[in-house]
């Protein structure tokens, strides 16, 4: 396993749809285990595939924090939502590509899901609470949409100057 860089917004490849998986192979498991120790590592509670530059439709995500709790890892390929329920819930989102700028997204409070697991098989599950928000956003992340998508121009712009600023910082650095 190996820790991989975290791309910075703006990246273009941030904005990009990413091309679906054809099989689970050996290389998809190595970058699978490579994005959940990066994951873990950062520390956040979800990664997709183009957040370290690979254009492919994957995220990894573990949504618990109660350290006397076993992580729950769990690594979605081609993932799709099903159903989402009416009912919104607003959460303040982050993103690992948008180090420590965070905002309100209103997302709908469930979602059923359904995806290719590692083990080559179709799984489906229903999402809640932190759960259906992560994996929300990283399935935005797939479709080259960032949480910060969802906020007003002026809001936006703020955060991207920001992370503008970030990125020439850690250039000169």
């Amino acid at each position: 396993m190996s820790l991989r860089s975290i791309l910075l917004h703006p990246d273009p490849r941030l904005k990009k749809v990413c091309d679906p998986i054809d099989s689970v192979t050996p290389e998809i498991g190595k970058l699978a285990e490579d994005m959940l120790e990066t994951m873990y590592d950062a520390p956040g509670i979800g990664l997709a595939a183009p957040q370290i530059g690979v254009m492919q439709r994957l995220f990894v995500m573990d949504c618990v924090k109660d350290e006397d709790t076993a992580q729950q890892p769990m690594v979605l390929i081609n993932p799709e939502i099903l159903w989402a329920s009416d009912e919104r819930k607003s959460y303040e989102e982050g993103c690992l590509s948008i180090p420590d700028q965070f905002a309100e997204v209103s997302r709908p409070a469930s979602v059923r899901m359904r995806w290719l697991g590692l083990d080559g098989k179709t799984h489906e599950e229903e999402f809640d609470k932190l759960w259906a928000t992560c994996a929300q956003h990283e399935l935005d992340h797939l479709n080259g949409k960032l949480f910060i998508d969802y906020l007003g121009p002026m809001k936006r712009q703020m955060i991207t100057r920001k992370m503008e600023k970030l990125k020439r910082d850690r250039a000169r650095g």
